[in-house]
């Protein structure tokens, strides 16, 4: 559960300029986390080169392809709807094929195909460069499935396409899988073994965004502090790496001094963070570069060393609060944000007060708060009975919701009166004489338009908030401009 669900994002369909030699048209949904809408861009970028262009009008697609996600239930069900939808259009389309793409495929290959017959094409997240070939059996009227994990791919040679972008914000993907093995977890089942790409790669990549005028790109991964380039392969192989391997390996904090210095004007974030596996190193870098954001999302997902241990999470709550501490000597105005699951198999009123406790000692600026949800083929669905009642695990949601909610509202007004320095992403969803951007700490700041415009930094001071939202009057650009 460690990656970030946008709600507001969901299902979001993709637009591509259309290419002259386009004869098939594509459409493409969207869910989960900000890797699944990467890799919707890989996936663009690919089948673009195969003569597909997009529409977002269902009805008129040769090709529906949804991207999936596995992570909690709510996420499956919603595709399983859609997947409905689709096969109803498809009724009156009988050419019109349908593609599960990312968690969903490797998990409900076997369902989804052969059992259900409810999808052409099944394809897992390191199959997408496969997809002209799945794409060609399909034609010839055969299903077609590669779910195959692999310990190479990256895709650090595909130039992702940008869909439904402010043309301010970027993703750059930099690792693939994870090795952590949270019980509650699947990502390790679905996306595979750690491993990392190439730094020029990425650098590339932020280059060219740059040359491209975007001012904000955020590093992503399942856990980028593991990030760890010795020549390619997985993490885990690191130990059987020559010596030159060893001495010119590139580590998250090596990386991400690489990409501030390559890019001195572009602000650079990145998710999502593993408590075990940030460095001081790391923390030091964020502090020492000023255009990499004063903001960690470092998910903790409970404050009870007991639960902590059944989740195999690999630090315990003494150990965490150290970092923290760390992390505010070293960075005195870092915003912190979390990732909570309440509700875990033998979760006591011990366990939640704990994690109660935990928050009112850090008082996160934000949080990503979940009810536990059973997630088949993991540890705990095997070996743990979900045996915390649904009425409980909701009562106990609410709970640690009121309460970020109220250390968010401290946070914000610890902002009133300062002038804090916002990219602009877009008109402000509640005025459109209001821009709306974030500030260093991921703040949203709201204020007037005036003469601004999407893509500038401007000097803000904060005269107003919310529990969520940063209010204020523009002073002028800023130098980063």
């Amino acid at each position: 559960m460690e990656k970030i669900i946008d709600e507001s994002v969901q299902g979001t369909t993709i637009t591509l300029a259309e290419k002259e030699n386009s004869t098939r048209k594509l459409y493409i949904e969207s869910y989960g986390c900000a890797m699944n809408f990467s890799d919707s861009e890989i996936v663009a970028s690919i089948l673009s080169n195969e003569g597909f262009s997009t529409t977002q009008k269902l009805e008129d697609a040769d090709l529906v392809l949804v991207n999936t996600c596995s992570i909690r239930e709510k996420a499956e069900l919603t595709i399983r709807k859609r997947l409905e939808k689709f096969n109803a259009v498809k009724r009156h389309r009988p050419h019109m094929k349908v593609g599960v793409l990312g968690c969903m495929a490797e998990r409900l290959k076997t369902k989804l195909l052969e059992e259900e017959k409810i999808v052409d094409m099944v394809v897992g997240p390191d199959a997408y460069k496969d997809l002209p070939n799945l794409i060609q059996e399909v034609d010839d009227g055969r299903n077609a499935v590669n779910v195959i994990l692999s310990k190479e791919e990256t895709y650090g040679d595909i130039s992702p396409v940008r869909l439904n972008t402010n043309g301010v914000t970027a993703f750059v993907s930099i690792t693939r899988g994870c090795d952590n093995m949270c019980t509650f977890c699947v990502v390790p089942f679905t996306r595979g073994r750690e491993r990392s790409r190439d730094p020029q790669s990425i650098l590339q990549e932020v280059n060219d965004l740059a040359d491209k005028g975007y001012k904000e790109i955020t590093l992503l991964g399942q856990n980028v502090d593991s990030y760890l380039w010795y020549g390619g392969g997985l993490k885990k192989g690191f130990e059987k790496a020559s010596e030159m391997q060893k001495a010119t390996a590139v580590n998250f904090s090596n990386l991400l001094e690489k990409v501030a210095l390559a890019q001195p004007k572009v602000r650079i974030r990145f998710s999502t963070s593993n408590p075990q596996d940030m460095t001081l190193d790391v923390i030091r870098i964020v502090a020492k570069y000023p255009n990499i954001c004063n903001y960690i999302h470092l998910p903790v997902q409970s404050g009870s060393n007991r639960i902590l241990k059944e989740m195999n999470r690999l630090h315990t709550r003494e150990e965490y609060l150290e970092l923290v501490k760390n992390i505010k000597e070293i960075i005195p105005d870092c915003s912190i944000s979390q990732d909570m699951i309440t509700g875990f198999p033998s979760e006591t009123e011990e366990d939640h007060k704990d994690t109660l406790a935990l928050m009112k000692e850090i008082q996160y600026d934000y949080g990503y708060m979940y009810a536990y949800s059973e997630r088949p083929g993991t540890a705990a669905a095997r070996n743990m009975e979900d045996d915390v009642p649904q009425e409980v695990k909701n009562r106990r949601l609410t709970e640690i919701i009121a309460l970020q909610r109220e250390h968010s509202h401290i946070r914000s007004k610890q902002q009133l009166g300062k002038t804090v320095e916002v990219l602009i992403e877009g008109t402000s969803k509640k005025s459109d004489k209001d821009w709306m951007g974030r500030n260093s700490q991921s703040f949203v700041v709201v204020f007037p338009k005036e003469n601004y415009k999407i893509g500038d930094f401007v000097n803000v001071k904060i005269t107003d908030c919310t529990s969520g939202t940063l209010i204020g009057r523009p002073l002028g650009l800023s130098n980063n401009n």
